[in-house]
């Protein structure tokens, strides 16, 4: 199994504006060419949406549904793959204050199950997942990625 983990710090945007924008997925498709669709459905739940993603991915294109739990007063969002394309697939945003502004912590564990592969799909998988979260980030908060 495969982590990412990525922080960035924003001086220019409070947490609870970081959050919702963290939050908006329909919006991701705008911000980067990489992620080509995401819907998302209110689930009867409060604090719980179901999204639908394609992303693209080498040649091809990921696609999974996952499970989005905001939890607005931890300011954190936990996701869950439902179904799709990898075997496993979940993680978690955190928005944290850091002076004026705010610290973004994006953690995500995934397995596409295909141990004979792994040594070549996982890696770009990651380098991929990296990139893609840093230019949202930047994108949605402006600032910079903070070294691990």
């Amino acid at each position: 199994m495969r982590s990412v983990h990525l922080t960035h710090h924003s001086a220019d945007v409070t947490v609870r504006d970081a959050y919702a924008r963290i939050g908006d997925f329909a919006r991701y498709p705008d911000l980067v060419d990489t992620v080509r669709r995401v819907s998302v459905r209110q689930d009867a739940r409060d604090g719980v949406l179901s999204s639908d993603w394609e992303v693209d991915f080498r040649n091809g294109v990921l696609a999974w549904e996952e499970e989005d739990v905001f939890d607005d007063t931890a300011l954190t969002i936990t996701f869950r793959q439902t179904r799709g394309d990898f075997d496993t697939f979940d993680g978690r945003w955190l928005v944290t204050p850091e002076g004026a502004g705010c610290r973004v912590e994006f953690s995500a564990d995934f397995d596409f199950g295909l141990p004979t592969l792994a040594n070549i799909v996982d890696p770009v998988a990651e380098r991929v997942l990296r990139q893609t979260i840093g230019h949202i980030l930047h994108a949605l908060i402006g600032g910079q990625e903070v070294a691990a």
